[in-house]
């Protein structure tokens, strides 16, 4: 333990120097931190670091996706569920089948249920890798939101691949009937486990008498809690997650306190950044480890390499190929919806855009890791090195090639520029802000006509709104003119909530006005 925690504290603050190194450079930081683990790695005196293969998605997992699931706009994801539904499921499937094939036929020993197993693991795009990528180019909204949706999905779907190809692994058999049942109860058992116990935790949040630091205690367990529940009952964790999560994040503003909500977004901001900087670095840091394994087992090191560029190149073509299909067959089947995505030539070059954000990562090395170190036998599992190398390959692979390309392409290359030219942000920005003052004109008029008489701060609030914290009047703010004002505040949540079902309006503006009137609500408890 002496040994370990000075290493784990280590890690963390090269997490953090390397993200500001990324900043600095306007890179993914998940690029740099991959190539720190495995230069670290070399470092000689270090201590190994081995995860059990049981605990490794129950660590990661469930909070990764938990915080995904709060984040992604559930509106958008109804307005491109089709779209979202295809890359989630099919997309994700059609991965695995050609990265089954082809391994099949080019890696000698290698099963179709093995290649199934390693196209469960490679197929999930990671969201991370993405949102560190794009958060210094503009992408269209329509992609962002596409990408958000799907990579909350993919999850489940690739995992449901990896479970069954380990079973089929460890059984030599695959029994149709049964595994239709079981893929059946999986999904559906998953999605109601969530929400059932989602209900139940936005239930405990409202009826005891909780403040900001237990209510973010219980959002740090709550994941954990919906993920082991629902896989004790054999269903999916990761749809258990998702769905709890998304049904509490539609009612974060009943249940939550502004202090709960602003407290908990800084605490799981950092919190999310931690773990995936340290599942990014382990990334590097088992490299050794698994080129060890492979040696053993009398695999060239340039043989693993070339299976590993082999399955790249599947894995970024299948996706190409898929997006092309999935946005022909929306075009065919709604043409109205392809239309609001892409207008003219741009409809060709959005599926490329989607096909070259396929980065890998949390996910994908959390599945090769949890592969079984035997089978139910006592036998060695075949290929777990190789697998895992091949793995490894995938995600430095598309990280430093897509990770680094991606940004460049969409500044530079006119026919990517094309895709942009959707309505901007300012413009829903200064729509909701114009509804928004309005709003709190005509509320103040009509109910605090009479507080408003006489009354030097509030109508200096009623004039200029905006600029009230300037005022120079100690006098201005008292007990009851506070609580109007906070009754103001969540009159205005109550308007933004209702302007958001407006499907024009970018829902990320809307949240980011809502964090702005939390802020307001607890400069206000405080004077």
């Amino acid at each position: 333990m002496h040994t370990i925690l000075p290493f784990l504290l280590a890690m963390i603050a090269v997490i953090v120097l390397l993200n500001m190194w990324a900043t600095k450079l306007q890179i993914a930081y998940p690029i740099l931190l991959v190539i720190a683990g495995l230069l670290i790695s070399f470092i000689p005196g270090l201590p190994a670091v081995k995860i059990d293969p049981d605990l490794i998605f129950f660590i990661f997992l469930p909070p990764l996706l938990f915080d995904a699931s709060w984040s992604v706009s559930f509106k958008e994801m109804k307005k491109w569920w089709r779209i979202i539904g295809s890359f989630a499921f099919l997309v994700v499937f059609f991965t695995a089948l050609s990265v089954a094939i082809v391994t099949n036929h080019f890696i000698p020993g290698f099963t179709i249920a093995l290649g199934f197993l390693l196209g469960g693991i490679v197929s999930p795009p990671d969201a991370v890798s993405t949102g560190a990528i794009t958060k210094f180019v503009k992408i269209p909204k329509a992609t962002s939101a596409i990408l958000e949706g799907e990579s909350l999905l993919n999850d489940a779907s690739s995992l449901i691949i990896f479970r069954f190809a380990l079973i089929v692994i460890g059984t030599g058999q695959f029994i149709w009937h049964e595994a239709a049942v079981s893929f059946l109860w999986m999904i559906v058992g998953g999605a109601g486990i969530g929400l059932l116990l989602g209900w139940l935790f936005v239930q405990a949040h409202k009826r005891l008498p909780t403040d900001a630091p237990s209510d973010i205690a219980l959002t740090l367990i709550e994941p954990y809690f919906m993920y082991w529940i629902a896989e004790q009952l054999h269903s999916s964790g990761v749809l258990a997650v998702v769905s709890g999560g998304l049904f509490m994040s539609a009612r974060r503003l009943i249940f939550l306190s502004s202090t709960s909500r602003i407290r908990a977004f800084s605490v799981w901001e950092s919190f999310i950044f931690i773990l995936n900087g340290i599942v990014f670095l382990i990334i590097g840091l088992e490299l050794p480890e698994i080129v060890d394994g492979l040696r053993s087992q009398d695999i060239p090191l340039t043989t693993a390499i070339k299976y590993g560029v082999l399955v790249t190149g599947v894995l970024i073509a299948a996706r190409i190929i898929s997006s092309y299909a999935a946005m022909l067959a929306t075009f065919i089947f709604r043409r109205n919806t392809a239309r609001n995505l892409t207008s003219g030539r741009s409809w060709l070059l959005m599926p490329l855009l989607l096909g070259w954000t396929g980065m890998r990562g949390v996910v994908s090395l959390a599945a090769a890791l949890a592969i079984p170190i035997t089978l139910d036998d006592g036998t060695a599992f075949p290929h777990r090195n190789l697998i895992l190398f091949i793995t490894f390959v995938v995600i430095l692979l598309t990280l430093v090639v897509q990770g680094l390309t991606l940004p460049y392409f969409i500044k530079n290359i006119p026919f990517f520029n094309g895709i942009l030219n959707e309505e901007t942000e300012a413009a829903d920005r200064l729509k909701m802000k114009q509804g928004l003052k309005l709003h709190v004109y005509q509320v103040l008029k009509n109910k605090y006509d009479n507080e408003l008489n006489g009354h030097a701060g509030m109508e200096k609030f009623l004039q200029q709104w905006e600029e009230r914290a300037k005022a120079t009047d100690d006098n201005w703010m008292n007990e009851k003119t506070k609580v109007i004002f906070i009754e103001l505040l969540e009159s205005q949540r109550q308007y933004l909530t209702e302007l958001n079902k407006d499907p024009k309006i970018n829902e990320e503006i809307i949240r980011q006005q809502l964090y702005q009137i939390d802020l307001e609500e607890e400069r206000l408890r405080i004077i």
